[in-house]
């Protein structure tokens, strides 16, 4: 049996750069990985969901390109060619994550992983990982199955992701999906129900649109991507309704009147205490995720699981001294970067780093990367009066963007909240092209605990999206110059 300072259960952004850290902190670490390096972002979230979303925006925008003053005649949407570029893509970032394990010497085993025996006691390790039905040690992502293999560890990093939660009482049907049998789709449906009007629900519904499906989305909140600022929702129904994608916001699915066959799915939702009859070819489910908690043998180490996810202090360790989580398994923002960072912080506590801490919720970044995209940091306008601020607002519309304009996406704006009396930095929160590429100026802003005039003041390149954010943050204190 092997043994190793550090082992890590899953090989998603969170356990494969926790994995890296490790190494780079001089520690012989290894990583458990049932199906592919790289996780659900890798190969069935981020990098799928965003690299389909690409050829929907191009696709939209080569029916509209004589508004450039360019000719095209018989745009076609070859989706079995969308498909390829999006395996294509896949596949190199895979076969990069498995060239980072070997340059930084990191044992990947290919299997399941289970927690066979933990201890708090210190020896020669605190726990055993046994991987069954994988490759073995150093192992690829697919490979003849192999004789159970068992790991000893000084310290254990749960890793173990999400999946996407479902709704009880719905039908089995190859025609209800989640996001991760959407991914799978061989052919754009006609029309489409999305169930779930958050951030997986609206990326979904702004690419089928792309695609040329019509799309209806049910939500149970008042409004659209609800954890958003309320300006922003309001912008994004305005925008969804411009391309026909119907919303029925303040809408419960009722689950028991859901029935599919071989042509569709057809649903019945409550609005204002009436019922309304909705059909279409198929339906997606995206009402969230559930933490994988389950599987690996857990309940032999002394962490405990609170409301369905591991429950950690700030440093990622668990009730356990020997067993660290990170990720979609433990709650909170389930982003990939705010995984990676959890990683870090882990393996960092793991050495005794002093400054190894979970990231502060208020300085991540949140993207959403439909047409228009959405991005944000730090409180909303609502939250910064809830939780007791006196605030001020700078607001900017990207139509005063010159980019914007050449670009020919001049939709949404971007705010900024800040404290009336010292100028601070609260929240910044973006809707139209390309905010997800520079939300982190406004991150970064909220680590450094700027003020918006300290960031309005900032040069701002021009003809740039980015230089909104100076302007935004400017119009704070009603000191905008372009508009």
């Amino acid at each position: 049996m092997n043994h190793y300072d550090i082992v890590i259960l899953g090989g998603g952004p969170g356990g494969y750069i926790a994995a890296i850290r490790a190494a780079q902190l001089g520690k012989k670490t290894a990583l458990v990985e049932k199906e592919k390096l790289g996780g659900t972002c890798l190969h069935k979230g981020c990098i799928p969901s965003k690299t389909l979303l690409r050829s929907a925006e191009l696709f939209e925008t080569m029916k509209r390109s004589l508004s450039f003053g360019i000719k095209a005649e018989g745009v076609e949407l070859d989706y079995g060619g969308v498909l390829a570029r999006k395996d294509g893509i896949v596949k190199q970032l895979e076969a990069g994550v498995r060239f980072l394990m070997k340059k930084n010497e990191i044992d990947v085993y290919s299997g399941n992983g289970e927690i066979v025996e933990a201890a708090s006691s210190s020896g020669e390790y605190n726990g055993i990982i046994e991987v069954t039905g994988g490759a073995g040690e150093g192992g690829e992502s697919a490979g003849e199955p192999q004789a159970p293999v068992r790991i000893g560890y000084r310290d254990l990093i749960v890793a173990t992701g999400s999946r996407p939660r479902r709704i009880p009482g719905l039908p089995e049907n190859e025609r209800i999906m989640t996001s991760d049998e959407a991914l799978a789709m061989e052919a754009v449906p006609a029309s489409i129900l999305i169930v779930g009007g958050g951030a997986i629900g609206v990326e979904w519904a702004s690419m089928l649109s792309d695609f040329g499906a019509q799309v209806t989305i049910v939500e149970a909140a008042d409004r659209l991507v609800p954890s958003e600022d309320a300006d922003v929702s309001r912008e994004l129904a305005r925008l969804f309704a411009k391309r026909k994608i119907k919303a029925l916001t303040g809408a419960k699915l009722l689950p028991e009147t859901v029935s599919a066959d071989g042509t569709g799915v057809t649903v019945q939702v409550e609005k204002n205490g009436k019922s309304e009859s909705l059909s279409a070819e198929r339906m997606l489910v995206s009402v969230g995720r559930a933490a994988n908690v389950e599987g690996f043998g857990l309940e032999r180490t002394l962490a405990q699981v609170e409301r369905g996810v591991i429950a950690v202090d700030p440093t990622m360790r668990t009730a356990d001294p020997h067993v660290y989580a990170i990720g979609d398994v433990v709650g909170g923002l389930q982003l990939a970067h705010v995984a990676s960072h959890e990683g870090v912080a882990a393996v960092e506590s793991i050495c005794g780093l002093e400054e190894a801490h979970s990231p502060d919720p208020a300085n991540v970044p949140k993207c959403v990367y439909g047409r228009p995209e959405l991005a944000s940091v730090g409180l909303t306008e609502q939250a910064a009066i809830d939780g007791g601020y006196a605030v001020k607002v700078g607001k900017f519309s990207f139509k005063a963007i010159g980019k914007a304009l050449v670009f020919g996406e001049s939709d949404g704006f971007v705010k900024v909240v800040a404290d009336i009396k010292t100028g601070a930095v609260l929240g910044v929160h973006m809707i139209g092209p390309h905010v997800t590429d520079f939300i982190g100026e406004a991150a970064l802003a909220q680590l450094v605990e700027a003020t918006n005039m300290q960031v309005g003041r900032m040069i701002h390149p021009h003809p740039t999206l980015s230089e909104i954010i100076g302007e935004a943050m400017l119009g704070a204190d009603k000191l905008a110059l372009g508009m």
